[in-house]
């Protein structure tokens, strides 16, 4: 009986029906706030966290290169969740189709995954934005004191590990996510209307940098082009090809690929809305392809001008579009930048922390996680409030108390497992529901999903040893969960006449 619960999958006509129940969230998002927050999500963590030190450390200018890699990979992941959120309109994203697909342990441990990469994910960039705004600070007469404006530990690449600071906590980072927490359990409208605005100052500032910076580009900064190497590839910890850093981590043009995946993970957020919008089948896939394209543009144009501007090796780390253009004398530019910076990546934590409690919400509504917290709707708000309080939570220890770098690895692993699952899940519905109404269908299978699982395998392969350590220990810290409670209150298990 276990082993055939392990596997159960959850019925397409359950699937639907859930979308049609009472305790469903509101339907008020249409194609281009779905797109907005798929671009709100994507641009700011990417361009105004990750490019910088990927350029600086891992790949020089060939992180141009890594981008469209990365970029290319992304659209067949896309494309495979636009077929699915088109099919299955109900919160949950690569967690329900998983269930659908590939049965009851395997969604659990895909939810349990997406969890890790968007509450980490949204860690991740609230370090980013405690960075840009203390940029900002000095401008204005205010200097934080070191010990609440730094996590306790930073990872250091000339030792290969981590290294103590003066700092305490990361205040400005668990301010921001107190904020963004309170923003979220008001409601989708109001978090979708503020997103809407951050979406465009960043934009924006995105193309002063493009059009203004394209003016100071040098392209003998361009050269090397490719310093670190073409590759970078581990497998499983072990190196395979191209050069490592002093501390034995992959560097090149696609080990920054692996690095900088997690400036795309974005778009698959728009999936997570699928319950919320108006037109499901129609306005969610507009939203992950147009989000997705609208990025890879923009992302590809921003690191050429950065990379030309000022030499890869003079690029800081933890603030690389703005410090560039105040290494090439626009002092005032760097101010604006910082200015956006800090919108855009607000925007990138509010999408990141919006989607994890619909994850949980999905989880809860199958018996795998109790109902009545994770599954509370509140009942004017109509949004997962008592979830979205914990993830708050969460988001805010990480963001304090961990560095950067660590979150931004271990973001990444999550992410392309995610996306394996769902490439695979969209080859075994088309063999298991061919009859099935697809308003949205995946060009090319089984092309198009068998090249999105190769990539994204060469990507995590392309990740230091210490992420699979770290994912592994998630895994199994979930299976635990899933072993002890989850598998015994299964409601498909009772469906199925599995539990009594």
């Amino acid at each position: 009986m276990a082993n055939s619960q392990l596997f159960l999958r959850k019925p397409l006509p359950m699937l639907l029906a859930e979308a049609r129940g009472e305790n469903r969230l509101r339907r008020i998002l249409g194609p281009v706030q779905l797109t907005s927050l798929g671009i709100g999500a994507v641009i700011g963590a990417g361009i105004f966290v990750a490019t910088g030190a990927a350029a600086h450390n891992v790949a020089g200018p060939a992180l141009m290169l890594s981008y469209v890699f990365a970029g290319l990979t992304c659209v067949f992941a896309a494309l495979c969740y636009a077929e699915f959120a088109s099919m299955v309109p109900v919160a949950g994203s690569a967690y329900t189709y998983a269930f659908a697909t590939l049965g009851e342990m395997f969604a659990w441990i895909i939810g349990w995954d997406l969890v890790l990469e968007y509450a980490v994910g949204a860690a991740t960039v609230a370090n980013g934005w405690s960075g840009y705004f203390q940029t900002l600070l000095p401008g204005l007469g205010i200097d934080l004191p070191g010990t609440i404006a730094r996590a306790p530990i930073i990872y250091d690449p000339n030792v290969g590990g981590f290294v103590g600071t003066d700092g305490i906590v990361n205040l400005p980072a668990v301010i921001v996510v107190a904020i963004v927490t309170y923003v979220l359990v008001i409601g989708i409208q109001e978090s979708a209307s503020f997103n809407a605005a951050m979406v465009g100052i960043k934009v924006a500032a995105v193309l002063f940098v493009i059009m203004v910076g394209a003016f100071y580009i040098d392209p003998s900064n361009w050269r090397p082009f490719a310093p670190y190497g073409w590759t970078g590839i581990n497998i499983f910890g072990n190196h395979v090809a191209g050069q490592t850093d002093p501390g034995g981590q992959p560097v090149g043009m696609l080990a920054g690929a692996a690095i900088i995946f997690f400036a795309y993970i974005g778009f698959d957020s728009v999936s997570t809305h699928a319950e919320e919008a108006k037109n499901p089948s129609r306005d969610v896939p507009i939203g992950i392809i147009a989000s997705l394209l609208v990025c890879t543009f923009l992302y590809i144009a921003v690191v050429a001008v950065l990379t030309g501007m000022v030499p890869y090796t003079s690029i800081d780390p933890s603030a690389g579009v703005s410090s560039a253009f105040k290494e090439a004398g626009l002092g005032w530019a760097a101010v604006i930048i910082a200015i956006a910076g800090v919108a855009g990546i607000t925007s990138v934590l509010l999408v990141m922390m919006l989607s994890a409690p619909r994850v949980f919400l999905a989880m809860a509504r199958d018996g795998l996680l109790p109902m009545g917290f994770f599954g509370a709707v509140h009942p004017r708000f109509r949004t997962p409030w008592k979830s979205t309080i914990l993830v708050g939570v969460f988001v805010g220890t990480l963001a304090g108390f961990m560095p950067l770098d660590a979150l931004l690895h271990m973001t990444n692993i999550g992410t392309l497992l995610a996306f394996v699952i769902v490439c695979a899940a969209v080859l075994i519905m088309r063999k298991m529901h061919p009859e099935a109404e697809r308003p949205f269908r995946c060009p090319m299978v089984p092309v198009v999903p068998i090249l999105g699982i190769l990539s994204c395998l060469l990507l995590m392969f392309s990740l230091p040893a210490a992420n699979w350590w770290r994912l592994g220990v998630w895994l199994m810290l979930g299976l635990v969960i899933y072993f002890v409670y989850s598998r015994r209150h299964s409601v498909v298990a009772k469906h199925a006449g599995l539990l009594r």
